[in-house]
């Protein structure tokens, strides 16, 4: 990718029905009203088949918003090929760099020490060379499994979601580091102080925003970066480009949500069906149905649909914190739409999910919800308090973390749909390792939200020792999350098993988010020799510091830790 000095880019001074919108443009070398179908066509050249597979990296021109930009593209496609492979087969990947800059491809989810492929399901593979991923170095992976898939379907589709920006990812990044609210576009304003009155009363709402001010917090910071400077893709579309998955009806549609965002969570529905969930992050799962789900940067999940009438669904994927979607179309013809649903008002985050109340149960995301117990922990002096328990690039603690593996997120709560939760996600098949764990590892999630500094435990990778793991060990991993923004956590080479509250085996996956003020721990079997990643997937989090490497050597090679 061509470096560009961050000082010749601007923040683009685009419509907001533009940036909800986006325009039908786009999509390398692929027209991005094109309709997919359930396997690969003759000359298809977005579908590649095992066992042997040739990629090659390279620039490429792009137009999503009116402007032409550069991307990293693989095999002149943004995002790249899907690759299908099959379980049990060797295959053979090779991979031409054409760019003027070092590039690297993570097989996102798959254990690749071994030649063989030894798993099945749906996976992903992006860049792990600086901002890469942000400008298109990203694509599905599907490997059929040996025997057949455990769920029939009559069709299937990936759906991969994405975040585009016509910003040099430099200046993006330079910028959050200069002032880390600086793509904040849904801050409080003086008009909903008077609403927050009109429902709250004065005196409630003045100590709501006097409490968020000593903390020097804004509730409305989900995320980093938002739709007035992303446009959100879905398979390389546009939402007026609105990609298109035909189907007959009566048919069972299976869809492989994968989400390749850099920086982006998504809330996915299909309105007038239900969502069988049947697969997270490529493991088989018992079905749940549910109307709608959070969707973490990397994570992936599996639904099947059954669309009963001859009409159109929209898949409508809308960003945490409201600002825009990414929006595709099931139909059983070719041209044919569907509404479009509105944006879900944009929830702020209550004092309770920063670790501040008793009782998160049943708190919906309506109202002030703040409860002012273990304040006194986290008034004008929450930094100094921070700083002393992990140093000056902390600013803030979660006093009564919990585990709420049954609460949907800031967003999602009350809102009248049935919403997926980890309580909800069990694999099939039980744990890959029966034994219980031999140790304990305590990381929190830690970061300042003005200096826009990310770590573990307060230190940043620059600053930090490799975690050691004993090859062959069973361990268990708790997070902690002391920072108020949700969190990709993802485990290079090993599967994170997820505990129920009562330590029973949960759901096993690759990405694992946690939530503000969330205490969440998943056991691992260190069954892979070698220095691993480890780190949050929200790229600039990773850029800025919450990032571990992880060293797996036999017992007595390496020093052991019983805590990080």
């Amino acid at each position: 990718m061509r470096n560009v000095h961050p000082g010749r880019w601007r923040a683009p001074q685009l419509s907001r029905r533009r940036f909800v919108q986006g325009i039908a443009g786009g999509a390398v070398l692929l027209s991005s009203l094109r309709t997919m179908t359930s396997g690969a066509m003759p000359g298809d050249r977005s579908v590649l088949t095992g066992p042997d597979f040739d990629l090659t990296i390279d620039e490429a021109a792009v137009n999503y918003t009116g402007r032409h930009r550069t991307a990293t593209a693989v095999n002149g496609q943004v995002p790249g090929p899907l690759l299908r492979m099959r379980e049990g087969e060797t295959v053979t990947i090779r991979v031409t760099n054409r760019l003027r800059a070092r590039t690297s491809i993570h097989w996102h989810g798959m254990i690749v020490y071994r030649f063989r492929v030894n798993q099945s399901g749906t996976y992903w593979y992006h860049s792990h060379s600086r901002f890469q991923e942000q400008t298109g170095h990203y694509g599905p992976i599907v490997i059929e499994p040996r025997h057949g898939e455990r769920h029939r379907s009559d069709r299937e589709y990936t759906v991969l979601l994405s975040d585009w920006s016509d910003a040099d990812p430099e200046w993006l990044y330079a910028t959050l580091k200069r002032q880390s609210d600086y793509f904040n576009f849904g801050k409080r304003t003086v008009g909903d102080l008077f609403e927050d009155v009109r429902a709250h009363g004065l005196k409630e709402a003045m100590a709501d925003r006097a409490t968020w001010g000593q903390m020097r917090m804004d509730p409305t910071d989900l995320v980093d970066v938002g739709g007035a400077t992303y446009t959100y893709l879905m398979n390389g579309a546009t939402p007026v480009g609105n990609w298109t998955a035909l189907f007959q009806r009566g048919e069972r549609i299976r869809l492989r949500f994968i989400n390749g965002s850099s920086m982006s969570f998504f809330d996915v529905r299909i309105p007038g069906l239900t969502l069988t969930v049947v697969a997270a992050d490529g493991q088989d799962v018992e079905p749940v149905t549910v109307d709608e789900f959070r969707i973490g940067a990397a994570e992936v999940l599996d639904v099947i649909v059954s669309p009963s009438a001859e009409q159109a669904y929209t898949i409508f994927a809308q960003s945490m914190d409201r600002s825009g979607y990414a929006r595709g179309t099931l139909a059983p013809r070719a041209g044919m739409t569907a509404e479009v649903p509105p944006l879900d008002p944009r929830a702020p985050l209550t004092l309770r999910d920063m670790g501040m109340g008793h009782d998160m149960a049943g708190m919906g995301d309506k109202g002030m919800g703040h409860d002012m117990a273990g304040m006194h922990h986290m008034d004008s002096g929450s930094q100094g308090a921070a700083s002393a328990r992990f140093g000056p690039t902390v600013d803030m603690v979660a006093m009564q973390a919990s585990p709420r593996l049954d609460d949907p997120g800031p967003g999602l709560r009350g809102n009248g749909r049935r919403v997926l939760t980890y309580a909800d996600l069990h694999t099939l098949g039980g744990p890959i390792d029966e034994r219980s764990p031999g140790r304990d590892i305590e990381l929190h999630l830690t970061g300042h939200m003005q200096r826009f500094i990310w770590s573990f435990n307060g230190q940043k990778f620059s600053e930090a020792e490799p975690m050691h793991f004993n090859f062959g060990e069973r361990l268990r991993i708790v997070l902690v999350n002391d920072s108020m923004m949700s969190h990709p956590i993802h485990l290079h080479g090993m599967w994170s098993e997820v505990e129920a509250d009562d330590g029973a085996f949960l759901v096993r996956k690759h990405t694992v988010t946690v939530q503000p003020a969330q205490r969440l721990s998943y056991l691992v079997t260190a069954d892979a020799l070698g220095r691993w990643a480890y780190h949050c997937h929200l790229l600039y989090h990773m850029e800025a510091g919450m990032f571990r490497e992880v060293v797996v050597a036999p017992a007595g090679d390496s020093p052991g830790e019983q805590h990080s």
